[in-house]
């Protein structure tokens, strides 16, 4: 069975807008490590459809984009991308796979049939998967900026205190730090 990660950009504030992060070589490498690293990608329809919007055209050369950006979309392009949504059936990007039915069951058996692992990018999907005790690890990468708007991870709350064990802490140039956490059981 692989573990499933939650990986995303937070500021100090805890906002997670994807335009609020710095955007440079060093913070894309570690989110292209992550993919790499993983077996597939999960998302929820909101992250699905920003992804879909932008990236295929980059793999296809239909977008301008420096070299680093255009390998992550050819990438993604391949790596099996999985969707939770209850409003949409639909999911034509290559190698994208609609989660339907009990969410709990779904992710389960998306994990225990991918060993290398399931790399998580949706702040609301991660809400309702931590209340299912379904993430095993976090990968943060918090940026050193307070921007005072949302959203905010988890902004809608868990039902307990998650307690996290530090496996991982490393500055990079830009004053970002990626953390990894395991969750203590």
């Amino acid at each position: 069975m692989g573990l499933l990660t939650f990986a995303i950009n937070v500021t100090l504030d805890g906002c997670v807008d994807h335009q609020e992060g710095i955007v440079d070589d060093e913070t894309h490498a570690f989110f292209t490590r992550l993919m790499d690293e993983s077996g597939a990608m999960l998302w929820g329809r909101v992250t699905y459809e920003m992804m879909e919007s932008y990236w295929p055209a980059v793999a296809r050369g239909d977008e301008e984009a420096p070299p680093a950006l255009r390998e992550w979309a050819v990438k993604l392009e391949t790596k099996p991308k999985y969707v939770v949504s209850s409003t949409r059936k639909d999911f034509p990007w290559i190698n994208s796979h609609h989660i339907a039915g009990d969410l709990r069951m779904g992710v389960q058996k998306l994990k225990d049939a991918t060993p290398a692992g399931v790399l998580l990018g949706s702040g609301k999907l991660a809400t309702e998967l931590d209340r299912l005790d379904l993430i095993d690890e976090y990968k943060f990468l918090v940026h050193p900026r307070i921007v005072g708007h949302g959203p905010t991870l988890y902004q809608s709350g868990l039902p307990a205190t998650r307690r996290l064990e530090l496996v991982s802490a490393k500055p990079l140039r830009c004053g970002a730090v990626a953390m990894h956490y395991r969750r203590a059981r």
